[in-house]
């Protein structure tokens, strides 16, 4: 009987407002097993057909970011810290599945995708444990010449629309999303073009880890095609142009300028290979996001002595 048993293949979808919808086009692209030989990448077997996300998908995705992003930005710190750290476990808990995607996604050995993917899992719990210390390391108390409290403290941006790495599939996508929802952000991911499923699978991982729907929202397709109308989106604050090369870069940035996005650009040391995005990843991504917001507030009246609480 089991010589005889039909495989049963993946369907991979969009991962949109907590939901799983196929593209609104119906459209599919194949996504094939990167093989390296002699030194050269090519392509392998098939192993998937992937949603190609449309426009329309991407305004969709807008929408669900934003009506999420009251609830996550108004949970406090330690929540979003917990909700992460689950995310966490269940990566854990999915371990193998996703070895054998990023093996396939960028043409490694099982034991350079094993170590990728393990990297991945800490650098989530690494952003789950700042979800509650950022603001103590940007914020702080202001010296002022007067009877008033100053206080600086961040603050989310607001919905933020990510480009991922386009050759490191699952390392590089976490240093990107971990970061932006750590700090109260909700976030529109363009996945990899031609290694999406690694990120697709993510979302199923997501919408069984308590995050708000909406808070992460995962789109696959052609990178240009997607990002063009969230780079012009009126309602989108911010964006990451890690995934883009220069020319794509280049022409989203002057698309964000009208109305004032906050732009991340990719440095020089990020390049799409593992061997970078295992590096320390620092603080920088969790500032890209957040605005500061400063507070006067009158320290009451002054005693007798001259001397105010």
């Amino acid at each position: 009987m089991s010589d005889n048993r039909l495989s049963v293949f993946k369907t991979y979808k969009l991962y949109v407002g907590g939901k799983f919808p196929r593209s609104e086009s119906g459209r599919v692209y194949e996504v094939t097993a990167k093989t390296s030989a002699a030194g050269a990448a090519g392509k392998g077997k098939w192993l998937a057909n992937a949603p190609q996300s449309s426009r329309k998908d991407a305004r969709d995705a807008v929408v669900a970011a934003r009506k999420a992003f009251g609830g996550w930005s108004g949970a406090t710190a330690y929540n979003r810290g917990q909700i992460l750290y689950r995310v966490a476990e269940m990566l854990e808990g999915r371990k193998d599945q996703f070895v054998r995607e990023v093996a396939d996604a960028e043409g490694l050995s099982k034991s350079k995708a094993a170590a990728a993917v393990d990297a991945a899992i800490d650098r989530w719990v690494w952003y789950a444990g700042w979800t509650d210390k950022i603001g103590q390391v940007v914020g702080g108390a202001n010296p002022v010449a007067g009877p008033f409290f100053n206080l600086s403290t961040p603050e989310p941006t607001g919905v933020v629309a990510v480009l991922a790495p386009q050759e490191s599939s699952f390392l590089g996508l976490v240093s990107v999303i971990a970061p932006v929802i750590a700090t109260g952000n909700t976030a529109v991911v363009v996945a990899s073009a031609d290694s999406p499923l690694p990120a697709l699978s993510l979302g199923e991982v997501l919408a069984t880890s308590d995050l708000p729907g909406g808070v992460v929202n995962i789109l696959s397709g052609r990178t240009a095609e997607i990002a063009a109308p969230l780079a012009s989106h009126q309602d989108v604050n911010a964006i990451d142009l890690t995934g883009a090369d220069a020319a794509l870069a280049k022409e989203l940035e002057i698309a964000a300028a009208d109305n004032l996005k906050r732009v991340l650009r990719r440095r020089p040391a990020e390049e799409d290979n593992s061997s970078d995005w295992m590096a320390d990843p620092g603080t920088h991504r969790l500032t890209a996001f957040l605005e500061t917001k400063t507070v006067w507030h009158p320290t009451g009246a002054l005693g007798v002595s001259g001397s105010s609480y």
